[in-house]
């Protein structure tokens, strides 16, 4: 996702500094849609369907139904979020827009490395002892 953000954010700035007539302007047009195109499908393949993974792996039965909830209500309203203001940010810089972007997947990559635990192979009590 990262890379492909960083792809449309670089073509948004080059497109700042050469002609509308030019065909390499046109080109990068066409790499900016390649490259949304690639991150929708990066974030459905992965992390779109990651608070609907974790929830099921490391979840004691217990608090399943809650924390389910809570975890469906906190992964919509951020898609919500973004989307109400992805117009308002394309307003302010384009190219700035997909470096945000951009710089949040670095930042989660980074977070989900670090804090979530693997769960291949692991029983249930041995992940909720990695949280403990």
């Amino acid at each position: 996702m990262a890379l492909s953000l960083l792809v449309v954010s670089i073509s948004f700035y080059l497109k700042e500094y050469i002609s509308p007539d030019s065909d390499l302007y046109a080109t990068l047009s066409l790499v900016s849609v390649a490259g949304v195109v690639v991150m929708v499908i990066a974030f459905s393949l992965g992390l779109g369907a990651m608070p609907w993974i974790i929830m099921s792996e490391i979840l004691p039965i217990n608090i399943k139904g809650l924390a389910g909830s809570f975890a469906t209500l906190a992964s919509w309203f951020f898609s919500w979020l973004v989307t109400l203001t992805a117009n308002l940010l394309l307003d302010w810089s384009s190219g700035g827009t997909f470096t945000i972007y951009t710089a949040v997947s670095v930042f989660t990559a980074g977070f989900v490395a670090i804090w979530v635990p693997e769960t291949k192979g692991k029983t249930l009590e041995e992940i909720q002892q990695f949280f403990r």
